[in-house]
This record gives C-alpha cells, structure tokens and sequence, in this order.
C-alpha cells in the first residue's frame, strides 16, 4: 500500500511538472489547437454548407483528432531528451510512474484539445448530435487509447532524425482498431438509432490492451 501511494505521488508529481512546463512554453497546445482549427475550417469551408452524411462527419472529426494529436503528442519526452534529463528523472522516480504520468498529461491534453475543437466542428458542420452520452463514452474511450499509444511512440521515437514524419507512421496502425470501431460509434452518435455495446467494449478493451503494452515495453526502452 505504501509502495502504491508513493508511485501515485511520483505520478502527480510528473503531471504537474509536464503541465507547468505546457503552461510556460505554450506552443505545444498552440500547435495542437490551431492545427484543429485550422483543418476543421478548411473541411466546412469546402463543403460549401452542403449537408454531409453522418459516417463522413464522423471519420473527419476522428482524423482531425488523429493529427491534431500527433502535433503534441510526438513531443512528449522532448524537454528531458533535450536537456539530457531523463536517466536523472529515472533515478528520482520509478520508470512506471514517468511512463503514467506521461499518459495522463497527454490524456488531459486531448481532453482539453477536443472540448476546445467539439463545439466549432459540431457548429461549423451543423451537427444536431442524436446521443451525447454515447458520443462522450466514445470520445473518452478513443483518447485513452490514443494518450496510452502516443506516449509509447513518442518515447520510441524520442532520440530519431526523423520524428516528425515516423511518429504517425507509426501511430496510426497502433490505433487503428481504436478508430474504426470509435468512427463507427461516433456515426451513430450522430444520426440516432440503436448501437451494439459491444463495439464500445471493443475500444475500452483495446485501451487496456495498449496501456498494459505500455507498461511492459516502456522497462526495456
């Protein structure tokens, strides 16, 4: 029990760390936020106010979160490989409580990121939204699997040339079968009609698969 509630203070203490350092450098969430925005806009602005069928609207908002995602998330490890801090952080801090903390600032990051982006697509798109409960598990779910996912390619690819293109290379199978069911919960968010719980299972499965990946892999990198 003791050695649990010192791994959840390690944990708050690297959420807290990655959040002060976001506040002050801001450019991540900026990144993030204006690169939704900015496909968001582009995307209702070629429509040209033309109605768009549910399973299109709700593949957009998931791409449009893939890559909105992947401009922050793929810096995740970059201040303490940068600065050359991280073996020292390993020493005051147990590796899982790095790997965890990391995961939840990405977490809340994406949080952020979609309560900032949901409201302009659903504006912009005129998106009368059928279940918003269904809509929330799903947008829940579909980032847990893209923070436990992110935070693992993101310290694979920590120390390559080449990150910024080999970080969604490498991202996007991860999550694919988070997205396809996630897109498919999303439509009928969207358009109404019953929906198999089974495919929300699927996503909170494959969360827990990916998390448990995580926490295997992240000892030996």
């Amino acid at each position: 029990m003791k050695l649990f509630h010192s791994r959840c203070e390690q944990v708050a203490a690297i959420v807290r760390k990655d959040f002060l350092i976001g506040l002050r450098r801001r450019a991540t969430f900026a990144a993030m936020m204006m690169f939704a925005l900015t496909a968001v806009a582009s995307l209702s602005l070629s429509t040209g106010g033309a109605s768009v069928e549910p399973k299109f609207l709700a593949a957009l908002l998931w791409v449009v979160i893939f890559f909105a995602a992947g401009a922050g998330v793929a810096g995740t490890f970059d201040d303490e490989a940068q600065a050359g801090t991280l073996p020292t952080l390993k020493l005051y801090a147990d590796a899982q409580a790095i790997l965890f903390g990391k995961m939840i600032y990405v977490f809340l990051s994406l949080v952020a990121l979609t309560i900032f982006i949901l409201p302009i697509f659903l504006i912009l798109f005129d998106v009368a939204v059928e279940n918003f409960l269904l809509l929330l598990a799903t947008i829940f779910f579909g980032l847990v699997g893209i923070a436990a996912a992110g935070t693992l390619t993101a310290a694979l690819t920590t120390s390559a040339a080449v990150k910024g293109g080999l970080f969604p290379i490498l991202l996007f199978p991860i999550t694919l079968p988070i997205f396809l069911p996630a897109i498919a919960l999303t439509e009928i968010s969207l358009a109404g009609g019953a929906f198999d719980v089974s495919s929300l299972v699927v996503v909170a499965v494959f969360d827990l698969i990916l998390i448990t990946a995580s926490s295997i892999l992240y000892d030996y990198l």
